[in-house]
């Protein structure tokens, strides 16, 4: 049988051609690393900080400070407890061991000194330099005491007796002065005073008491006072910074 309408079907066939076949592409996306960059330099090191070295190494002087007047308090403590009412003047460990006090009490000045405890006027820094020169002369009185082995002193040392007592009252002013100012803080605030008042504890005890339990009080009170005065600042040094 013949098509009877050939001309259609091709007509159509040209109007709608075909489309061709649609393809599909997969596509795969990979990350790869940037090389790394070797004209950048490596960060800097971050410098110590000055101020913290500087607090650590103040510290460090603190503790040797506050152990050398803990250890010349306490050994003169010690011996005046057991050897004060020997003699009038004393006995050879008094006097060594005095001197041993006195570079402690030295030692206690340099502390207020670097640390300002005094304050930071012109005055309050004028009254530590004072108080160490009649504490380098008590000291140069305690050094010629010692060939009188315990015995009578020699002229020296009688004339610069006065000294002694006088280095006393100086550091009672010192340690109220240290309250007052208020740069050092807590139990350093408040223990210079207390070490500080010996003179007017000790002395009155040996007066009244006898040098027997006078010389027991006296030298208890360098043991509370100062020996612990020098632990506190040896334990503690962070106090004495505002």
């Amino acid at each position: 049988m013949t098509d009877r309408h050939p001309a259609i079907t091709t007509a159509t066939a040209d109007r709608f051609p075909q489309e061709p076949a649609m393809t599909t592409f997969r596509t795969t996306t990979s990350h790869v690393p940037a090389p790394a960059r070797t004209d950048v330099a490596p960060p800097a090191p971050v410098p110590p900080d000055p101020l913290s070295a500087c607090s650590a190494a103040l510290s460090g002087t603190l503790r040797l400070l506050g152990a050398g007047l803990a250890a010349g308090a306490g050994a003169y403590g010690v011996a005046f407890m057991t050897s004060g009412a020997e003699s009038e003047q004393g006995s050879f460990a008094i006097s060594l061991t005095g001197l041993f006090f006195q570079l402690g009490v030295f030692c206690l000045l340099a502390a207020m000194w670097r640390t300002r405890a005094t304050g930071t006027s012109r005055l309050a820094r004028t009254m530590l330099v004072v108080e160490s020169v009649v504490l380098a002369v008590a000291t140069v009185q305690s050094v010629f005491t010692l060939p009188a082995d315990g015995g009578e002193w020699g002229t020296v040392a009688t004339v610069l007796d006065p000294f002694w007592p006088l280095s006393m009252l100086g550091m009672a002013i010192i340690g109220v002065k240290v309250a007052v100012a208020g740069r050092w803080r807590g139990a350093l605030r408040a223990w210079p005073v207390v070490a500080e008042t010996w003179i007017f504890v000790a002395l009155p005890s040996l007066m009244v008491f006898g040098r027997e339990i006078g010389s027991v009080v006296a030298g208890t009170h360098f043991l509370v006072g100062y020996a612990v005065l020098g632990l506190l600042l040896a334990v503690r040094p962070e106090l004495t910074r505002r």
